[in-house]
């Protein structure tokens, strides 16, 4: 008989219960942080550890406050975070339901009550660390580095400002795999279906006038799952922390196809 109950080991459970001195979990000046606990070393559920918290105006951002509980409440909470600025992707998680940068998630955006998840779909390492593998071999898959014949190494190669502006919007993604983690069919084809994060790198290497290996890019995505099985939901999107629009740049790709 088929069973749809999720397994007994991956059932959240009611966690730890943290409140700091001056705190009332009622008090319009506290914050109530929920944050996802998993460690696959251990032989407990995942759980839901809470933590009551003083509004603080030195802490603005949602990486301060995972940071601040870190340093003075709870040193086994892992998490990663590098730059803080934006840049780097490193703090990619779920926060109040989207996915997100969570040094650029301003506390005022949500309230007094933040829930933090680690990216959705992903295999959790611990605690709100997800197995990005898998997501940087597809990337890896859409060989983004320049094709060229180019030998002449001691000049660069010039484009003209209207071919360089076509890169604009495609240039900037981080692999933060907000966009990709966002997405019902990445979820359910990841093994074969690219994904919004990695197709937007194929299209900034096919727009790419210096490139010369458009036709073969092209033929290689032009495949059922790897590029067909978007659907142009949105998710990537509207979850882009950067404001691209990895479902625009799929779109593209697919018109091109369909033109040649």
């Amino acid at each position: 008989m088929v069973q749809f109950t999720l397994p007994k080991n991956s059932r959240i459970q009611k966690g730890k219960e943290y409140i700091t001195d001056g705190c009332q979990k009622d008090d319009k000046e506290t914050l109530c942080v929920s944050i996802y606990r998993y460690d696959p070393d251990g032989e407990s559920n995942p759980r839901i550890d809470t933590f009551y918290l003083k509004k603080d105006n030195s802490v603005n951002m949602v990486l301060d406050i995972l940071i601040k509980i870190k340093n003075e409440i709870d040193p086994t909470l892992t998490f990663r975070r590098s730059c803080r600025e934006g840049v780097c992707g490193s703090c990619s998680m779920n926060i109040d339901g989207v996915n997100t940068l969570a040094c650029t998630k301003h506390i005022s955006d949500i309230g007094n009550a933040i829930k933090i998840y680690p990216l959705p779909h992903l295999p959790v390492i611990k605690d709100l660390v997800g197995d990005l593998s898998g997501f940087y071999k597809q990337f890896e898959r859409v060989k983004p580095w320049l094709h060229t014949s180019h030998k002449n190494v001691d000049s660069e190669q010039i484009q003209s400002e209207e071919d360089r502006k076509k890169l604009d919007g495609l240039y900037e993604c981080i692999l933060c795999a907000c966009c990709s983690t966002a997405c019902p069919s990445y979820w359910w084809n990841s093994e074969k279906f690219l994904g919004p994060a990695a197709l937007l790198q194929a299209y900034r290497w096919i727009i790419d006038s210096r490139d010369e290996a458009t036709e073969e890019r092209l033929k290689d995505l032009d495949d059922n799952f790897k590029l067909y099985r978007c659907h142009t939901i949105m998710n990537c999107t509207n979850s882009c922390p950067k404001g691209l629009n990895p479902a625009q740049a799929i779109s593209k790709i697919k018109s091109m196809l369909a033109s040649t």
